[in-house]
């Protein structure tokens, strides 16, 4: 497993250990209409490739930190590959249903449409989802069957340490 450390002034401050093997898959963890997603994302993971973080965690607070994503932009689902690359927006929903395989394949018909259009009717949904699916009044817990597929309970933290 790698760390990412990232040293600040006069301290070391170390963040989450990422799995090498897994995408990360950071959501809304407030949002019903995401919370559904994610659970049938870990429903139809027959080969375990994802794990998730809510975005407003603090390991998702540190990944879209490291990734330069600004959270008051941002509005979107982010599937992030550590160290390689991350999507958001619609080409990250349709990444995650290429990964998951089987009739979920089909979707990827939605890549002849510009990117512009793809990311326009997810923004459609992004912007109603709370008006639409509703709204938690903080992120889902997993249960504890799920939560190895979580990033802030199935993996260790290195806490602050300062330097003396």
């Amino acid at each position: 497993m790698k760390y990412f450390c990232a040293k600040q002034k006069k301290e070391n401050k170390c963040m989450i250990v990422y799995p090498p093997d897994k995408k990360i898959i950071l959501f809304d963890g407030v949002c019903n209409l995401c919370n559904t997603a994610v659970l049938k994302v870990i429903q139809h993971d027959l080969k375990n490739r994802f794990v998730f973080c809510p975005l407003q965690s603090e390991a998702g607070q540190q990944i879209r930190n490291s990734l330069k994503i600004d959270a008051v932009k941002l509005d979107s689902l982010i599937l992030y590959t550590p160290g390689i690359s991350y999507e958001i927006k619609a080409n990250a929903v349709l990444q995650i249903m290429n990964d998951l395989g089987g009739f979920w394949k089909l979707t990827q018909i939605f890549w002849i449409l510009p990117e512009v259009v793809r990311n326009h009717l997810y923004d459609c949904i992004a912007k109603n989802r709370y008006r639409w699916f509703g709204k938690k009044q903080q992120c889902m817990r997993p249960t504890p069957e799920l939560n190895a597929r979580f990033l802030e309970t199935a993996l260790p933290k290195i806490h602050e340490q300062k330097n003396p």
